[in-house]
């Protein structure tokens, strides 16, 4: 009989918290904790009673101790392998949920795979992460008072969302609204992989309609993250790159005339808030401590990039917002990183690590990361890491986020099929962290070394990949 399958996968890290997952007939329970769990789920027309309407729920529910944090769901018909109404219908409507009591978060996405033609996946894609809320983790693993805060900074294992200013289409939009979908080439010009996209996609609808699907072209190629910077910082993130830069010469009238994070020409988040939240979550989090990373890598000549007096004015204007406040915090560098104690750095209030363009040591390729299924990321960590791999450069980063986007055909596909709930992005993030995150796990205290920091970075960040930073830094520290 005709039915469409529900790809889920499930991590859980807080005691007493359950996901239950139904489609009609079938009732999944999942309750162990610290696994990688994940299962297809068939929606099958032969289990729903209607003759006419083959539609059935997908439905996932988060309890604590039997008590409801959390209830998802979306239509699914059976026959088409469409989507109906529901509360996942949308990529902007699986915001991350912050519940008070228990103080647990609920990390989830879903992808809707349409007909299940091209490349990407042919079964929908759901992801659900539920861990503590981690506001306050590097407090709990090294906490006041404790030897584990005289170890040096750089023992730690910490997360990272990856573009974390690609984590809204507002700014884009605005610009879209007034300059029109054409100018859509002009954002991304500069990359010849997402320019090939682009001609595929303009052999297969008229200029005019790829104007009016440039929404759909930028999500796919630059949407990395779905919840607001707050909410990162709750999951636990602790290490951020930003590229700041003016917006391309050609929509720079569209914006306030200010840096933002640029995603090839493609403006995100502005700089100035980004920094401002970040100084905010510090100053209320005093055991915390933020690595930010600046770099211009992908952005073309056309936005004009901030000079050092720039870059230290916008972040001496953030740090000013809280002068005088009992946690008010200094900025940092490679120095600091390098050398401090986890306890000096709290104490000097250094908790704001500031880098400009650091070497590290970085597991992503091009063609090692362009992958569907997560195989070729694996294999190169294991190719990339050993215990002298930073060999005097910064850092060590893990990148397990795929980019489906760099491969034309998965970004065509993406595009033309679009859905509010469709990203190859996003399609490809649940199927990579159920390999990619264990591997980290049970790999990166050998493979790594001791003596290194380790930034472990992923798309539309969620609970898993902050819990496998947190217990590695455990390690870590002893």
């Amino acid at each position: 009989m005709p039915s469409k399958g529900v790809q889920t996968y499930t991590y859980i890290a807080v005691p007493g918290c359950s996901i239950e997952i139904s489609v009609p007939g079938q009732t999944v329970v999942k309750n162990e904790l610290h696994q990688f769990w994940n299962s297809d789920l068939e929606v099958e027309s032969d289990k729903i009673h209607s003759f006419l309407d083959k539609t059935g729920r997908f439905t996932f529910k988060v309890l604590h101790d039997g008590r409801l944090v959390t209830e998802q769901w979306v239509e699914v018909n059976a026959l088409t392998g469409g989507i109906g109404e529901g509360t996942m219908t949308t990529i902007a409507n699986t915001h991350s949920i912050i519940h008070p009591d228990p103080r647990v978060i609920v990390s989830y996405g879903f992808y809707e795979a349409g007909q299940g033609h091209g490349i990407l996946p042919g079964r929908h894609q759901c992801y659900i992460t539920v861990t503590p809320n981690y506001s306050d983790w590097l407090g709990r693993v090294a906490p006041v008072g404790s030897r584990q805060k005289d170890q040096p900074f750089r023992r730690l294992a910490i997360a990272s969302a990856h573009d974390v200013g690609m984590n809204s289409m507002q700014n884009c939009a605005a610009v879209l609204k007034h300059a029109g979908g054409a100018v859509v080439r002009t954002l991304v010009a500069n990359e010849e992989k997402y320019a090939q996209a682009l001609s595929e996609i303009a052999d297969k609808v008229s200029g005019p309609a790829v104007a009016l699907m440039a929404p759909n072209i930028v999500s796919s190629l630059a949407i990395t993250q779905k919840d607001p910077l707050p909410t990162i910082l709750a999951l636990g993130a602790r290490y951020f790159e930003f590229r700041p830069a003016h917006c391309h010469n050609q929509v720079r009238q569209y914006l306030p005339d200010k840096l933002y994070f640029q995603h090839s020409a493609i403006p995100g988040m502005a700089y100035d808030n980004f920094l401002t939240e970040v100084v905010r979550f510090l100053v209320d989090h005093p055991t915390e401590i933020i690595v930010v990373q600046l770099r211009w890598d992908g952005v073309p000549e056309e936005c004009e990039k901030p000079d050092d007096k720039q870059q230290n004015e916008y972040l001496q204007a953030a740090l000013r917002q809280f002068e005088g406040h009992e946690h008010h915090v200094l900025a940092g560098d490679l120095a600091d990183l390098h050398n401090m104690t986890i306890g000096d750095m709290r104490r000097n209030r250094k908790r704001l690590i500031m880098l400009v363009s650091v070497d590290s040591v970085s597991t992503y390729t091009d063609a090692g990361n362009a992958t569907l299924n997560g195989d070729s990321i694996v294999k190169g960590f294991g190719t990339v890491l050993h215990p002298n791999c930073c060999g005097g450069r910064g850092f060590i980063n893990i990148q397990c986020q795929a980019t489906a986007s760099n491969i034309p055909k998965a970004v065509v596909y993406s595009v033309l099929e679009a859905s509010a709930s469709t990203s190859c992005l996003l399609a490809t993030k649940p199927v990579c962290d159920s390999k990619t995150l264990p591997w980290v796990r049970n790999n990166a205290l050998r493979s790594c070394g001791n003596n290194d920091l380790v930034v472990i970075m992923n798309d539309f960040f969620d609970g898993a990949t902050a819990d496998v930073a947190l217990e590695l830094s455990r390690e870590r520290l002893g």
